[in-house]
């Protein structure tokens, strides 16, 4: 794949085409790099892999936390990074509606309010990188049994005609009762909704999540790359 940013499909770097769009709002940076609020999320982006994106990526590093990166051409570290942790991840595009697909009981917007749970159940459940503020990147959906957060999903990127679906996890006192394709499904009809197409990020060695979501009509559209980077020493 060329690594001209012409010939690439946004998808290819969604965080770099989400902080340039729909979530400029969120963006911290400037013209060749930007990330999100540490509160908010750890993804970064340059626009390319030019040597001068690369260094406005490294200014945006913090002395001692870490930026994640994530997209389908091979990462360049920018200088004086080194990657502190590295692996193989799959897109996944939504090939079909998900109007048919059944809702859980008791499905519910979560807020503001919820915040404190959601995070609890993303540290405990690990869908990925889930901070005090990423419920605020887009809509979430949640379904409480017994008064108690049991499962839930999200938006997290988005891109013009693209929304990520995101942070789907559900406790492990509740598995086993279709929540997760059912909040998925949920989240894919809020999007489509809106005129967009839902996409995901799964691990590549993730595979009981990639057949959930294979089963879902989600297809392969690339693989990603994923990258955490740190000052180097």
């Amino acid at each position: 794949m060329s690594s001209s940013p012409s010939a690439e499909h946004p998808l290819d770097r969604p965080v770099w085409h989400s902080l340039t769009g729909p979530q400029q709002d969120l963006a911290l940076g400037g013209a060749l790099a930007r990330r999100y609020p540490p509160a908010i999320h750890l993804f970064a982006a340059a626009a390319d892999d030019s040597p001068p994106a690369l260094e406005a990526l490294a200014a945006l590093l913090p002395p001692t936390g870490t930026l994640y990166l994530l997209q389908v051409p091979a990462i360049c570290l920018p200088p004086g990074a080194v990657a502190l942790k590295e692996a193989a991840g799959v897109q996944m595009l939504a090939s079909r509606s998900l109007q048919d697909e059944p809702a859980p009981p008791g499905l519910q917007a979560l807020g503001e309010a919820d915040a404190a749970e959601m995070l609890a159940l993303a540290e405990l459940t690990q869908p990925g990188p889930f901070l005090a503020q990423t419920h605020r990147m887009g809509r979430f959906l949640g379904v409480r049994i017994d008064g108690r957060l049991a499962a839930m999903a999200g938006e997290r990127m988005h891109l013009d005609g693209h929304t990520e679906i995101s942070g789907v996890c559900t406790h492990p006192d509740f598995r086993g009762r279709g929540l997760a394709r059912q909040l998925s499904a949920a989240v894919a009809r809020q999007i489509e909704a809106r005129g967009e197409r839902p996409f995901l990020h799964a691990w590549r060695s993730n595979t009981a999540a990639i057949a959930l979501y294979e089963s879902l009509g989600f297809r392969w559209r690339a693989d990603v790359q994923v990258a955490v980077i740190g000052r180097a020493p």
